[in-house]
């Protein structure tokens, strides 16, 4: 498959026009002899620089496992999955990760998928209780490799690759440059394919605003400041970044409590929470997401126009990766660092211009959408079309007026206007949706 017969694939799946320089050279690599190492930063459309390659080397779905992708969080798995299912879809791609139903893990796993993206922990489980054998995998990603061996996964993926028996290909991507590669690798001829340089443009795209903050507690410096960013319009989507969990609660509780829009997102969360918050940042009907540094990698969100630091970043890393869910492929950001009285920006902060509020502005900051849950997803064989089938014939919505859905394990979510929403509580609460009577309720 060349280039130009891609491009329909990804264009109708992923809504992508065009391949970027990246993608482009890694198709082009991919056949010739050698494994490849690409360093790039984030938002740069790695995740596609890697699959396609992957989708050019596979064979016609023989019921054996014929690749395996590692990466090293949860929301970076669901991510890879969801490419891959989008443009490899005449093939099983299955995702484990920590969190996720282990049942559920199991009865996907009876019918031997062709693609696994997994996070180290969870697939070596399921290898020792040998739900999976990974011994015909032909083809090794190891995705965001730098961050794997940041949370000390070297020692699980060692014991991974011992069962990597018949690997003939390693595709290897990391956002930083490293001389140090684990012995277990064994890199045959590797090539390495660096667009660290890319930094340099992404920081092009992005505005970088100084904020001052009068006191301690900026509380009402993030208000005053998302008021002014709103001005006389809604305000796009925002991720505010803190460095404590219990920080992250009582900015979300406090924006909340002052009539924003607000999601929370944090490693204390179970992966239903994490899932819903992101779903609903994605839908727009909390289009202000409170995060700790955990929603700075592996995070692909289109449309991110803002990114407000509340807290300075303690490394110049979570600085580069905070900044970088804004300005994503081609587009512009807005970064803002609010800093306190006796705050000092570190050396790896570099400000364009000081940023001043104006206290006389209020806006509504308060999505016009609202999301409602359904208790049933895709393993009661629920689907978008019967959801929207459901919306449009049972409860009378113009079908036009319905937002993003997004179709998790054993629920669903339905971006509506406000309005509709909650006129349709009523009248859907008594539906039944595919035969079965289901619980729908509006998120909280």
């Amino acid at each position: 498959m060349r280039e130009k017969e891609f491009l329909p694939l990804v264009s109708e799946r992923l809504g992508i026009k065009e391949l970027n320089d990246m993608q482009r050279k890694m198709l082009e690599a991919v056949t010739q002899s050698g494994d490849i190492i690409l360093l790039s930063p984030t938002g740069s459309g790695k995740t596609l620089a890697f699959a396609l390659p992957v989708l050019k080397l596979l064979k016609p779905a023989s019921g054996r496992v014929q690749v395996l992708v590692m990466a090293p969080s949860r929301e970076l798995v669901i991510q890879i999955a969801g490419v891959f299912r989008a443009i490899a879809a005449t093939y099983k791609c299955t995702a484990l990760y920590g969190g996720h139903n282990v049942e559920d893990e199991v009865n996907e796993l009876r019918e031997t998928p062709d693609i696994v993206v997994a996070t180290p922990g969870r697939l070596l489980d399921h290898v020792k209780r040998r739900n999976i054998d990974l011994l015909p995998c032909r083809i090794l990603v190891l995705d965001e490799f730098d961050k794997s061996l940041e949370l000390g996964f070297e020692k699980e993926m060692s014991k991974v690759f011992l069962h990597l028996k018949n690997v003939s290909r390693i595709l290897l991507t990391s956002a930083t440059h490293t001389d140090m590669l684990p012995e277990f690798l064994k890199l045959k001829s590797p090539r390495t394919f660096s667009y660290l340089e890319d930094n340099k443009q992404l920081r092009s795209r992005i505005r970088v605003h100084r904020v001052e903050s009068g006191g301690k507690d900026k509380l009402q410096t993030l208000l005053a400041l998302l008021y002014n960013m709103a001005g006389g319009s809604s305000l796009g989507k925002t991720i505010i970044f803190v460095n404590h969990r219990e920080s992250a609660e009582r900015v979300a509780k406090f924006l909340r409590n002052s009539g924003a829009s607000a999601v929370l997102y944090h490693g204390a969360l179970d992966q239903r929470e994490r899932e819903k918050a992101l779903a609903l940042f994605r839908n727009e009907s909390r289009p202000v997401l409170v995060s700790t540094d955990l929603g700075a990698r592996g995070l692909d969100i289109e449309g991110v126009e803002h990114v407000v630091h509340y807290h300075i970043p303690i490394s110049s890393e979570a600085y580069t990766h905070r900044n970088g869910r804004t300005a994503r492929v081609d587009r512009d950001g807005q970064v803002f660092v609010i800093v306190g009285p006796e705050e000092d920006l570190p050396g790896f902060v570099t400000i364009d211009d000081n940023y001043h509020i104006d206290a006389g502005v209020t806006a509504n900051l308060a999505s016009g959408y609202d999301t409602v849950y359904i208790g049933a997803g895709k393993k009661e064989k629920l689907s978008k079309g019967d959801i929207l089938g459901w919306l449009t014939k049972n409860c009378s919505v113009d079908g036009k007026s319905v937002g993003r859905i997004d179709v998790a394990d054993h629920y669903s979510l339905v971006s509506l206007p406000v309005d509709v929403a909650a006129g349709i509580l009523k009248e859907g609460c008594n539906q039944r949706i595919k035969g079965q009577k289901q619980r729908v309720e509006l998120v909280r």
